[in-house]
């Protein structure tokens, strides 16, 4: 039940010893530490456990005579919580514990230092260190009610954005308890650090201001100031009262900066790369599917002219985040370029273009006799390589590693047969798999039995070194096969880096089974974990790394990638492409990017869920964890449960109008923490990729 009044220790606010957060909590000292560098904050002390301030006065007279001081003539007051656990560094906490305002009287001031007390416990971190215990030793602040005619939370950087030059304010009339508890929205103001106004959001009607020219500049000064006070960017609850006069309620550390792509970072995007490769990659996989890829494709365009060849060579055309593949779209011509006019007078381009039409005509002529020859030595080869069990260890590592190279040579003509020759007749090999399937079905067939007699529907599949997915239930395709031979260029080409894909499987699943045989055998979902060097090296008896049973295999459920990103301490940051839109009608609250499945908060939990709610109420905060998403139809970026969003990384959407009539039970979402937008997709809707570049 807390500690008794009688057991409580009052620390005035204004003195060094309440100072200190191991005697007052972080939201109490960080008020102290202002009060003593002579910040605007309104008097008050700290009730404290007797055995936090020795020498301090204890017990109810103490108490008594510190809340007449401030009681007054009958004044209001505010009893706020001050725990070890919120407003630190690493988690603010924001609005767990309870605060109580308008306390009158001495019984209704007892009664609200209780209610804060009782919060402690019913009340724990999100995210507590190892064996915590409940927080018996919670502080409690109490300073007098200011009457604000207009209050808001301000930021010294922009949380969402992560920019540190931009000042982010949200602010309404009256008190900021509106505001940090999710029940209003607010106006929105960005401002510079020189207290140039950006843009506000909504707009205010000329004249009608809550925030004017004079307050901004004073709201400026206030952060700068309290931001050497505490040497960081702070999160700041303030009013103005009805003189005018500026007060800081509150101020602690941001917890949760979005990272900011460093400048020159690359515009990337699964694209048309996600089509090959659409699941998440092991590191072995990489090696052996998107290396190859990127070379081929890095080729292609060095033959097109399509890129300067010092700008291929500096980095990877292709990579992976967190498994996924996605690749640089500037250099793939999936989005204008950044500095059309630039680029319309800059010679180089045209000279470059010039340079390789001569070559571009003449392959547009031999492709597809090149093309045809390509696929008929790589059928060749796979059908001269016997089954993986006939083969000794170093023949197997021979046959994963001559993929490896024809893998480049396939990516660089199936690119350059899209850019070149056209869809030609239009058939796909899904299109050629799907009729096979639908007529060895209405034989009676086995799934390995198809596999078997048409490899053509391996192009149903994704490529992994695990095991293969089950093919696809009823397609109800009634055309007929017309046969791999009479499918165009680009679609074979396709295909033969699809059938190498499985070769190379069916190798490594073999090398598995025979590498360090016995207990210390390392299985295939280790050996997938490996690069390619270090499957080399085992394979000629170098032994497995040291470190191999310690590393963890990659996630494969995860949320796609955002169509465009930037990576920004490894992490992807969504971007709009040039020229294109959204119809997001909400504000970004930072968290990232994330799909997953809608829900209202009750029954059953969906295992990717897009909490969709009204108004962000900080009761929510302990569904948090896990979320792919939170959606609001009011509240701001700046209250508490955003912010606890952002600590958790969840992708956080607020201000959506109409979000839990729009968005009901059961939708598919993606959210863009960073834009504010809010998209439906299909069930079986994957992430609208760019169109195929011109190399």
């Amino acid at each position: 039940m807390g500690f008794p009044v009688a057991n409580l220790a009052v620390v005035p606010l204004d003195t060094e010893r309440a100072k200190d957060p191991a005697v007052t909590g972080a939201k109490a000292a960080n008020l102290a530490r202002s009060a003593v560098a002579a910040l605007p904050v309104l008097p008050g002390f700290v009730l404290v456990p007797a055995d936090r301030a020795p020498g301090a006065p204890v017990g109810e007279e103490a108490v008594r005579t510190a809340w007449q001081a401030l009681d007054g003539a009958g004044q209001a007051l505010v009893v706020r919580s001050s725990s070890a656990h919120e407003d630190t560094e690493d988690s603010s906490m924001a609005g767990r514990f309870d605060s109580v305002l308008d306390v009158r009287g001495w019984e209704g001031f007892t009664t609200a230092v209780q209610t804060v007390l009782d919060s402690a416990r019913r009340v724990q971190p999100l995210r507590p260190p190892a064996d915590a215990p409940p927080d018996d030793g919670m502080a409690v602040l109490v300073q007098p009610m200011m009457r604000a005619a207009v209050g808001g939370v301000m930021f010294t950087a922009d949380p969402v954005a992560g920019r540190t030059d931009r000042l982010l304010v949200s602010v309404v009339g009256g008190g900021p308890d509106q505001l940090v508890d999710g029940s209003t929205q607010g106006v929105r103001y960005q401002l510079t650090r020189f207290a140039r106004l950006v843009r506000t959001e909504p707009a205010e009607p000329p004249g009608q201001r809550l925030l004017t020219h004079r307050r901004i500049t004073r709201l400026v000064a206030l952060a700068k100031k309290t931001e050497r006070v505490f040497g960081g960017p702070q999160d700041m609850e303030f009013g103005f009262d009805a003189a005018g006069k500026l007060w800081l309620f509150q101020a602690r550390p941001i917890t949760a900066m979005a990272a900011r792509p460093a400048p020159g970072a690359r515009l990337l995007g699964p694209g048309p790369v996600a089509e090959t490769l659409p699941g998440v990659l092991q590191p072995l996989e990489e090696d052996l599917w998107v290396t190859p890829m990127s070379h081929g494709l890095t080729l292609a365009l060095d033959i097109a002219g399509a890129a300067p060849r010092r700008t291929l060579r500096k980095r990877p055309l292709v990579t992976t985040v967190d498994g996924r593949v996605a690749a640089d779209l500037r250099l793939l011509g999936a989005v204008p370029s950044a500095h059309p006019v630039l680029d319309f007078i800059n010679p180089a381009p045209s000279a470059r273009r010039a340079g390789a039409a001569w070559r571009v005509g003449r392959l547009r002529s031999a492709l597809p006799l090149l093309a045809a020859d390509l696929m008929a030595d790589v059928d060749r080869a796979l059908a001269d390589i016997p089954e993986p069990g006939q083969l000794l260890g170093g023949q197997l590592l021979d046959a994963v590693s001559w993929g490896r190279e024809v893998l480049s040579s396939l990516h660089a003509q199936e690119s350059l047969a899209g850019a070149l020759l056209g869809p030609g007749s239009g058939a796909t090999g899904a299109g050629e798999a799907l009729a096979a399937l639908a007529e060895g079905r209405s034989r009676g067939m086995s799934e390995e039995a198809l596999l078997a007699r048409h490899p053509v529907l391996m192009a149903l599949l994704p490529p992994t070194l695990g095991d293969l997915a089950p093919l696809p239930g009823h397609t109800g395709w009634t055309a007929l096969p017309r046969g791999v031979g009479a499918l165009p260029v680009r679609e074979g080409l396709r295909l033969r880096i699809r059938w190498v894909h499985e070769m190379q499987a069916r190798m490594v699943r073999e090398l598995a089974g025979r590498l360090g045989a016995g207990e210390c055998a390392p299985g295939l979902t280790r050996l997938a974990l490996l690069r390619w060097e270090e499957l080399v090296t085992a394979s000629e008896d170098g032994g497995l790394p040291a470190d191999l049973t310690e590393r963890e295999p990659r996630s494969l459920d995860v949320g796609p990638l955002p169509a465009a990103f930037r990576l920004a301490d490894g992490l992807p940051v969504a971007e709009l492409p040039p020229g294109a839109r959204h119809s997001g009608d909400g504000q970004g609250a930072g968290g990232g990017f994330g799909t997953g499945t809608a829900w209202d908060g009750r029954g059953e939990r969906p295992e990717h869920a897009v909490l969709v709610v009204r108004s962000l109420d900080p009761a929510l905060a302990p569904v948090l964890p896990g979320l792919a998403g939170l959606v609001a139809e009011t509240g701001s970026a700046l209250s508490h449960l955003a912010v606890l969003a952002r600590e958790f990384r969840v992708p956080t959407a607020v201000g959506v109008p109409g979000a839990v009539d729009r968005f009901p039970d059961g939708t598919l979402l993606t959210v863009d923490g960073g834009s504010g937008a809010v998209t439906v997709q299909d069930a079986d809707e994957t992430i609208t990729h760019a169109e195929e570049p011109a190399a």
